[in-house]
């Protein structure tokens, strides 16, 4: 069997039951579903690309040419067929340990749970592909995963896996949105799949939930505004997304566990993607000690782990603000004098304000007269005058705690 045979009738029966081969060896495969489409250009997509383009939403960890997401011929020259696979990870985690004082805990977002879906679907892909290649040798081939030119969600859309939600999820009529997409670009010609007719409906639940607004209208993401591309950033972040970040120490599964597709699905069919507690869910003062070793023999497996421990360390200060617990102030204290990083101090100076009581006071007083950082000493200078307000507005000393944020 060869991409391009003799016979037009010949061809269409050949990849017709490559496709059906394909689809009763996908499981087998580590493939939960699979779709099939046209490479036709993504023409509809490129006007919403650039519209979220001029209005700043992007990310920035988008492939930065956006005729590469539109166009499949730029990753695989004269190509006939996209494949879309997905894989559902879990929604739950078994006995999850509780936050307490003292002993408060971050939580990581679904999609870093188990083993960093990257090389799942890596190996899902490179198994599809040695399938195929066994079948039709000269096949050319081009596998993406979260990170390649096109989009996921497009693919995924168009060769039937789901339909765009309005959080802007592909939402999969069996799995819902708890899936995980990669594609193969290939120059066969298999029969395309029917697209999802389903819809959102009414529904506006995962719009109304948003912490940040960062979902601007159905089917539309201000990327710049989400938690999880927030909690993934590096640097000092404003008071507004500290406060509603919570206890998220990475990504955010809001706008998924409101959603009424989502509504009792959950899938533990594949063990290394299911959590491990203590690390989906950490004590937030040991990581403000974690050195780059332990961070790696611990986290080095979740999808987390891509961006380093920067991010999760101010995170965990975050959270630790958001609790309000001050047995943490000593710690926090010792990060605002000592750490080298001055994203870590300017955080640990607000999560200070945020806790408040005299022993946090008068660590932002050492702080403000031995601090050199612009930036850092601004974030003091906030803590020091709230805490100061707060004070003088009639609240026992410097500030009273209030109840820890909700965690996913």
């Amino acid at each position: 069997m060869k991409p391009q045979n003799n016979s037009r009738k010949d061809d269409i029966i050949s990849w017709a039951q490559l496709k059906r081969d394909i689809q009763e060896a996908a499981p087998s495969l580590g493939i939960d579903d699979i779709g099939f489409a046209a490479a036709d250009p993504f023409l509809s997509l490129k006007e919403v690309l650039l519209d979220r383009r001029r209005k700043g939403y992007e990310s920035g960890f988008e492939e930065p040419d956006i005729d590469k997401r539109i166009y499949p011929e730029l990753s695989l020259e004269n190509p006939a067929s996209l494949i879309s696979i997905a894989v559902a990870y879990p929604s739950k985690m078994e006995n999850p340990p509780k936050s307490e004082p003292g002993r408060n805990r971050g939580i990581l977002a679904r999609s870093a749970w188990g083993r960093d879906y990257h090389h799942v679907l890596r190996e899902a892909m490179k198994k599809l592909e040695e399938f195929i290649r066994l079948r039709v040798p000269e096949a050319r081939i081009e596998s993406m995963v979260d990170t390649g030119a096109l989009n996921d969600r497009a693919v995924a859309e168009r060769a039937g896996i789901g339909f765009k939600g309005k959080n802007c999820l592909i939402i999969s009529p069996k799995w819902g949105s708890w899936i995980y997409l990669g594609e193969l670009i290939t120059n066969i010609p298999f029969p395309p799949d029917t697209p999802v007719t389903e819809d959102c409906g009414e529904c506006t639940k995962c719009l109304d939930a948003c912490p940040t607004g960062a979902l601007v209208g159905p089917g539309e993401l201000n990327a710049q505004r989400c938690v999880s591309f927030l909690t993934q950033t590096k640097g000092l972040l404003e008071e507004e997304f500290m406060l509603k970040i919570g206890n998220r120490l990475y990504g955010c599964d809001t706008c998924q566990t409101v959603c009424p597709k989502n509504r009792g699905k959950h899938w533990n069919h594949r063990p290394e993607l299911l959590p491990d507690p203590e690390v989906a869910k950490p004590l937030l003062l040991p990581l403000l000690d974690i050195s780059n070793r332990e961070f790696k023999e611990r986290f080095g497996e979740s999808a987390a782990a891509w961006r380093g421990k920067k991010p999760i360390q101010r995170n965990a200060l975050i959270g630790l603000g958001n609790f309000k617990d001050r047995l943490a102030v000593p710690k926090i204290i010792e990060v605002l004098l000592k750490d080298p990083r001055p994203e870590l101090r300017g955080t640990a100076a607000w999560a200070l304000g945020r806790i408040g009581g005299s022993e946090a006071m008068e660590g932002l007083g050492q702080a403000a007269e031995a601090e050199q950082d612009e930036a850092v000493r601004d974030r003091i200078e906030r803590a020091r005058e709230k805490l100061l307000k707060t004070s003088l507005a009639g609240d026992s000393k410097y500030g009273n705690p209030s109840p820890v944020p909700r965690t996913d």
